[in-house]
């Protein structure tokens, strides 16, 4: 009868130790996963506010409308503007009617 407490006690006490270590280790995954979506978000603001003041100095450029639509620049200038748009969107929410 002790041997089979002993074993048994061996057996939970290995079961234990195996699972408080993968919590300690999926502890550490989510701590990095939380560290690397931080950074990225830092990076997302960046490119963003970067296209953004590219965007308005291409518009500071063609105050004049000397882009025209069919040229390269033309497209170029709309490429950007539909990007700045779509991020516009995913980092301040929807747009409001002023600002279209």
């Amino acid at each position: 009868m002790t041997i089979f407490l002993s074993i048994t006690t061996l057996a939970f006490l290995a079961a234990f130790i195996y699972f408080a270590h993968r919590a300690y280790v999926l502890a550490g995954l989510v701590v990095d996963s939380e560290d690397y979506h931080a950074s990225v978000e830092e990076t997302n603001a960046y490119m963003y506010s970067k296209i953004l003041e590219a965007y308005t100095k291409m518009q500071e450029i063609d105050r004049i409308g000397a882009f025209e639509k069919d040229d390269e620049a033309g497209t170029t200038f709309s490429l950007l503007k539909e990007v700045i748009k779509n991020l516009k969107s995913e980092f301040d929410g929807e747009e409001s009617e002023e600002e279209k």
